[in-house]
């Protein structure tokens, strides 16, 4: 598609990183508005074969776009479909899997909206975007999905989890389905986590990452006043999930909502890694009970895992200068200014290159823009 004037651009973005283990190609922008009609949110899939799928919301749409050249140019967005009262924002909006022979994208919306009500509901296409089979409701309790928040993956085996803050009960608990059939229908709901304390964070949005039959989820618990982080995993294709485990030695003392949900990753060989934030600091560690490691200053974090290890991104401040830390260096590089809610994704097997998506305001609107990482050592 057409971009913003290179000016404009220059503004958002810096051209390249200058360290040596990895370079950005040039931003490119996905979409750009006012009011409205002002796209929000980006989500980002890479099928196995290099292919780019992108879904972000405008108003009460969900719109797409792919790129077939590994995210160095994208196509015209258009409309995948509507969602009335669709959560959007903070974290908030569509997400995006990508199987061998299907495209699944998931929403919440409702009647009402406003938090009121709400269900996680999923399409599917299987000719590359052109049409959408659905609304398919995932969450087997009506309007249990009002919080907003979800998170999907898949596996290579072409199964799709979707996780999400569930309030059937009247507190935020972290529940879960898997489809096997890439989207079309979904199995029953499983509770994954209850906290002790009645809720667990209640806008902080829930992860997923799949790696065979081991299902991983991590979300932010409220335990004792203590907004910290937690993994629990399954090794039998979900049937079971492991007691919860806090990760990182410290405690958040805080008597909110930071909305924060961080992000977790599974290598090609299968270690697992997560990053998020406590307090106003980004870490990351490792599934294995390593202790954490301070990444720096900031907030939003997200992670892609690559055979060269994992990319994170996140911001400083919740809306700010947009950082990328490489495996190889291990240190932040500033890839953008005045970013917010950013994410980086990469294929599942592990052979394509990473992209990165986010958000920034622009005139009075917002803008979204993609760049593809190289690790260049």
């Amino acid at each position: 598609m057409k971009c913003l004037n290179l000016s404009v651009i220059a503004a958002l973005c810096l051209a390249s990183l200058s360290a040596a283990d990895c370079s950005a190609s040039d931003p490119v922008v996905i979409a750009s508005g006012h009011g409205a009609q002002a796209p929000k949110q980006p989500q980002a899939a890479v099928g196995e074969d290099g292919s780019v799928h992108v879904v972000f919301g405008t108003g009460d749409a969900v719109q797409y776009c792919q790129s077939l050249d590994e995210g160095l140019t994208f196509g015209k967005p258009r409309q995948a479909f509507r969602v009335l009262n669709l959560s959007l924002g903070m974290r908030r909006g569509p997400r995006i899997a990508k199987t061998k022979a299907a495209i699944v994208v998931t929403a919440i919306g409702g009647q009402i909206g406003k938090g009121r009500d709400g269900d996680v509901l999923a399409w599917r296409s299987t000719d590359e975007g052109k049409t959408w089979q659905g609304p398919v409701r995932v969450n087997d309790t009506a309007d249990s999905a009002r919080e907003g928040l979800h998170a999907l993956a898949s596996g290579h085996d072409g199964s799709i989890w979707c996780v999400w803050l569930d309030l059937r009960d009247k507190k935020s608990e972290i529940y879960a389905t898997v489809s096997k059939d890439e989207g079309a229908t979904w199995e029953a709901n499983k509770c994954v986590y209850r906290s002790p304390d009645g809720s667990v964070c209640e806008c902080c949005h829930p992860s997923v990452i799949v790696n065979g039959s081991s299902v991983h989820v991590m979300f932010r618990n409220s335990i004792g006043g203590n907004r910290d982080m937690y993994l629990t995993s399954s090794t039998d294709g979900g049937k079971s999930f492991s007691e919860a485990r806090k990760l990182g030695a410290g405690n958040w003392q805080l008597d909110a909502c930071p909305m924060d949900g961080g992000m977790v990753a599974v290598s090609p060989n299968g270690s697992l890694e997560t990053v998020w934030r406590r307090d106003g600091n980004v870490y990351k560690a490792a599934g294995d009970g390593s202790p954490e490691v301070l990444l720096g200053k900031g907030q939003q974090p997200w992670i892609a895992a690559t055979p060269k290890g994992s990319v994170i991104v996140w911001t400083v401040g919740r809306e700010g200068d947009l950082l990328v830390q490489s495996p190889v260096s291990g240190q932040p590089q500033k890839l953008a200014d005045a970013a917010r809610d950013p994410m980086i994704t990469a294929a599942s097997n592990g052979t394509r290159p990473v992209i990165a998506c986010w958000e920034s305001k622009l005139s009075g609107g917002s803008v979204l823009l993609a760049t593809r990482i190289d690790l260049v050592k």
